[in-house]
């Protein structure tokens, strides 16, 4: 169990520092209606995570494999390899565009995120998961706690690690804000300035990182 949280732990970090649902959270926080809309944002993106990587976990399982001592589980290093050159190549191409047509504009609704009601949050923090990144990241994850062929409640253990890791940069600053609002409101302007004029190349040089990790476990099971 404890290689496959090794695995995994690098994954959950890359869902962690990831600038949507970061900056969503701010925005949110940010909004009159934090008060009803952060805790039910945290339930759907903490669910979102769970049910993404499990369903992701179950998936991997049809993959074949043949398990012995000397000779590893190639189909899955296969799948690990294309997977992290997908991120590598996505990374690259979001560190280029970034690099190329800098913006600090955001997306428009992520804009209209701060007058989401409890319902609307839930179901938008949900949805973050399903986005092509966060499905690669799942997959990822999948593949490494499929490759460790755990039992049942092992796997159930590696992924609750993976999502509280995943979850903590949004659950800490809910937490901390809701608790004290007014000594968080600078944090949450700077955090939301810093993370607007540096998303595009932050995150294709996280995506590129997390790739070629991905990459090279897929190499190790080769």
């Amino acid at each position: 169990m404890l290689d496959a949280i090794g695995h995994v732990l690098p994954i959950a970090l890359a869902v962690a520092i990831s600038s949507v649902p970061i900056m969503a959270t701010i925005l949110i926080l940010l909004s009159p209606k934090r008060g009803r809309s952060a805790l039910p944002f945290l339930i759907g993106w903490v669910l979102g995570i769970a049910a993404v990587v499990s369903a992701c976990t179950l998936f991997a399982q049809l993959i074949p494999t043949t398990r012995s001592s000397r000779r590893p589980e190639t189909a899955i290093g296969i799948a690990e390899i294309l997977v992290g050159l997908t991120l590598v190549v996505v990374g690259i191409l979001a560190w280029r565009r970034a690099v190329k047509n800098p913006s600090t504009a955001m997306p428009k609704w992520l804009s209209a995120v701060d007058s989401f009601g409890p319902w609307a949050a839930f179901g938008v923090a949900f949805a973050l998961n399903v986005r092509p990144k966060g499905l690669l990241l799942a997959i990822a994850a999948g593949l490494a706690i499929r490759a460790d062929d755990l039992p049942l409640g092992e796997s159930a253990v590696v992924i609750a690690i993976y999502t509280l890791v995943g979850a903590s940069t949004v659950a800490v600053p809910i937490i901390m804000t809701l608790a004290a609002p007014e000594r968080m409101r600078p944090r949450l302007l700077a955090a939301q300035d810093w993370i607007t004029r540096n998303n595009g190349a932050l995150t294709g040089l996280i995506l590129v990182l997390i790739g070629v990790v991905i990459l090279g476990t897929g190499l190790g099971r080769l």
